[in-house]
């Protein structure tokens, strides 16, 4: 136990485990946390409670002078008063107060030390000062000894349920995050994930206003020094995709491009487990081991071998681990300007085509729409995926209005000469349902010729509905798959598809038209 006080915060000095490793933090979660167990390959399997995923309708911000004509207000960044998240953290700070112990983790957010922020986490569970410990970047024991006033404290009183009663609170539930005092509470969920994204929007609030790009998205670098970043909402392949044995790993979700080059937000990755299989994704498998965080999987009591297959507590089953557990991982995790940015988008649509290159007025649109299209799924008569439109491919972590976002990806993208592509991971030859899902090889081989710049210049033509630049031969792809009206069967059937995703991308963009320049509105689809 460190010799450390929280005094500064109003919590009274108690047994207060600062920075333990991850071995000890093993034996107080084993000890005193229900349902907490060690895999047969030795990672700590732990359970959440109730929420096994992030509580959007429950986070706050709040609305203080310094930061409020900043921020994007409406129903991702919802309001809170001073005096509510004053009460919130009271009610943290008493629980603390009754805790018999409590856990710190003192770590860093960015791997350039010039913009990095010092974050201080006080919780009431082992397993949460794990997961931070994995997910920050981990202070030397001389910084730690000099680490002093932190930039920002998370107080995670998730064990402790909210007041519904507080105005502004609507549940039990409560993450709010202040500018103005520097502090986020958590209170009513142990949903570890709340921590890791409330670091990320502090990063997407600050950083746009020195200047810099925060942005949701994997990196990776080759031999070359050429690095490619990647965009994606969940189930388009960004974590498939960055993840080679032949480029260095910079990070796989969050990071910043400042005028020097890009740098990871994290200290570790924070990946899905659901389905895993070592053939698939082996250097995921091969990262769950001793220091890795389990959420909410299901195991075999006798073996402990993890079922990853199980759905019964969850889908959103996660591993948490140090990004050194990634042999190709490049440490400290920055790297040069990009000389790609690839849009991942899985269109279950079957009308977008496999890659375009788009201009940086597309770029921008494209990167405000933030488009994906899920699968129907197993609902009984429902024949149509559904559209799936997230800002900036992470808009509930964004502070500020997309077009913010957007304006610094432009400047940027035009100050570096960066290339940026579209490449459709969904159909081809039809919709869900009627074509077939793009093969990964194909997919693979146009990254390859991307990042090889074997695409900068081939011949081109333009598409009808969304004027995206269509290369007409890409290496290792059959020519006939490039162009997706030629695979339709029914041209007329894929005029109509194409033609109603138009509107879908026109009408999602209208909440958006007011905070951006005309030439990028203009840059949407043409019907």
């Amino acid at each position: 136990m460190n010799h450390f006080s929280l005094e500064a915060y109003g919590i009274k000095d108690r047994h207060i485990y600062r920075n333990q490793s991850p071995a000890k933090l093993y034996e107080h979660a084993l000890k005193h946390e229900e349902g907490s167990a060690i895999s047969d390959v030795g990672a700590l399997m732990v359970r959440s409670g109730d929420r096994t995923g992030r509580s959007p309708k429950d986070k706050r911000i709040v609305d203080e002078p310094g930061s409020s004509e900043n921020i994007w207000w409406g129903d991702i960044n919802i309001k809170l008063s001073g005096d509510s998240f004053n009460i919130n953290k009271a009610r943290a700070i008493d629980f603390f107060n009754h805790k018999d112990r409590l856990y710190v983790v003192d770590g860093y957010a960015g791997w350039d030390e010039t913009h990095r922020l010092k974050i201080r986490v006080v919780c009431t569970r082992a397993y949460h000062a794990l997961f931070m410990h994995n997910m920050l970047i981990r202070p030397t024991a001389e910084e730690l000894s000099d680490f002093g006033t932190p930039d920002y404290v998370i107080f995670n009183a998730g064990q402790h349920c909210a007041d519904p009663k507080v105005a502004g609170i609507t549940g039990n539930t409560s993450v709010a995050l202040n500018f103005a005092s520097n502090e986020m509470v958590i209170l009513g969920t142990e949903y570890a994930g709340e921590m890791k994204k409330g670091v990320f929007t502090i990063m997407n609030y600050l950083m746009p206003k020195k200047g810099s790009l925060s942005m949701h998205c994997s990196a990776n670098v080759g031999s070359q020094n050429d690095l490619t970043l990647f965009f994606g909402l969940s189930g388009t392949g960004k974590t498939t995709l960055s993840a080679v044995a032949d480029r260095g790993l910079i990070g796989d979700d969050e990071h910043c491009w400042t005028e020097k080059g890009i740098f990871n937000i994290e200290g570790g990755c924070y990946a899905k487990a659901i389905d895993l299989k070592k053939e698939s994704e082996p250097e995921i498998w091969d990262a769950i081991k001793f220091g890795t965080v389990l959420e909410n999987v299901v195991y075999d009591e006798t073996t402990r071998t993890v079922d990853y297959t199980n759905t019964e507590l969850t889908e959103n089953t996660r591993a948490s681990y140090p990004i050194e557990y990634i042999p190709n991982a490049i440490i400290p995790c920055v790297g040069p300007k990009p000389k790609n940015i690839v849009f991942l988008t899985c269109d279950a649509f079957g009308v977008l085509p496999p890659v375009s290159k788009l201009t940086a007025e597309q770029a921008m649109y494209h990167f405000i729409s933030g488009y994906t299209a899920k699968v129907a799924g197993t609902e009984v008569g429902v024949k149509e995926p559904e559209a799936t439109f997230s800002a900036c491919f992470g808009a509930a972590f964004m502070a500020w209005h997309p077009g913010k976002y957007a304006e610094l990806l432009a400047e940027k993208i035009e100050e570096d000469n960066v290339s940026v592509w579209l490449v459709n991971t969904g159909w081809s030859g039809g919709g869900y349902g009627v074509g077939k899902r793009f093969s990964l090889k194909y997919t693979r081989s146009i990254i390859d010729a991307i990042n090889k710049g074997e695409l900068k210049n081939v011949d081109t033509t333009v598409d009808e509905y969304f004027g995206l630049q269509m290369p007409l031969t890409c290496p290792g792809v059959p020519d006939s798959l490039l162009l997706p009206q030629k695979t339709w069967e029914d041209p007329k059937e894929y005029d109509a598809k194409a033609k109603n995703l138009a509107t879908l991308f026109r009408n999602n963009f209208k909440i958006f038209e007011s905070g951006v320049e005309e030439k990028v509105i203009k840059a949407g689809p043409l019907v």
